[in-house]
């Protein structure tokens, strides 16, 4: 319990963690009142939201449990939160688990469509970095590996997994069904030796295939098992092109070093998807 109060009570370890604030630095302390706050939160590059905190109180039952409650709010008007209220609850289970419970809202600003747009997409982002936050906290605190580094995996891994989206989806839909490229029906008619006929219904079959398959890497949750099948994948296909077109090696964009890249960049997203933290792990409604 102190390890984890230490850690979310803690400013600068806080920090580490919370996916939602950038920053937070604690303001001296004036006696009999709230300890205060102001925290950053960068937006991108030159954009950034400052706001102020005050810590509303805390109480330690005789359960065990710790309660901390929050004022927040920006006098920023870019921000869409205006000022709210939450708190946070810690509640030892047994000897070797604690339950971890947050709530919070707040006012929006811009009016009707302030609330439009927090209702729908703000309000569910803020509520997924809350629990991804919490399971990094969780993760950092069992098994002791730094919030930084796992930010890290879970970044990359969804980063490599939509460059892969994009990838599959764009050779299936623009040069096999959109433009239907001469060389890749004239790889399928060569390697199949079948009329150009047919080998377009084929081109055209793969195509379909393909943005499938890239669809899939926006919807399978185990990417593992996909990175995995593209490493089996990529070197059939590799040795396909060329054996069916040897020209192809010394073609500017040889499907030798593309694939070879391919190949590596899935090896990179099998290591980094390995324990990646999940805002699933965490109860989102009552």
């Amino acid at each position: 319990m102190d390890k984890l109060w230490k850690a979310s009570q803690t400013p600068h370890l806080h920090e580490k963690w919370d996916l939602r604030f950038s920053s937070i630095t604690y303001l001296p302390k004036e006696e009999n009142k709230p300890q205060e706050f102001s925290y950053q939160t960068k937006l991108a590059p030159g954009l950034q939201i400052e706001g102020w905190g005050k810590t509303a109180g805390s109480f330690h039952a005789k359960d065990g449990s710790r309660t901390s409650s929050l004022h927040f709010g920006t006098d920023q008007a870019i921000s869409i939160i205006k000022e709210g209220r939450g708190f946070w609850k810690y509640k030892p289970i047994n000897d070797t688990t604690i339950s971890f419970f947050t709530e919070y809202n707040y006012e929006t600003n811009f009016g009707w469509f302030g609330k439009i747009f927090d209702h729908f997409i703000f309000r569910p982002l803020i509520g997924w970095g809350t629990a991804l936050s919490f399971d990094v906290l969780k993760r950092w605190l069992k098994k002791d590996e730094l919030p930084f580094s796992q930010y890290l995996r879970f970044f990359s891994s969804w980063l490599i997994s939509l460059l892969f989206f994009f990838i599959w989806t764009y050779h299936g839909l623009i040069p096999k069904l959109i433009y239907t490229h001469q060389a890749e029906v004239a790889m399928i008619e060569n390697g199949l030796h079948i009329t150009t006929s047919q080998a377009l219904w084929v081109v055209m079959i793969f195509g379909v295939m393909e943005i499938i398959f890239g669809l899939i890497w926006l919807l399978y949750k185990n990417k593992r098992r996909l990175f995995i099948l593209q490493m089996i994948l990529f070197p059939l296909l590799t040795a396909g092109a060329i054996i069916t077109e040897p020209a192809n090696l010394i073609h500017p964009f040889s499907p030798l070093t593309f694939n070879l890249g391919l190949i590596i960049l899935s090896f990179i997203g099998l290591m980094m998807s390995k324990d990646v933290p999940t805002a699933k792990s965490c109860k989102r409604q009552r």
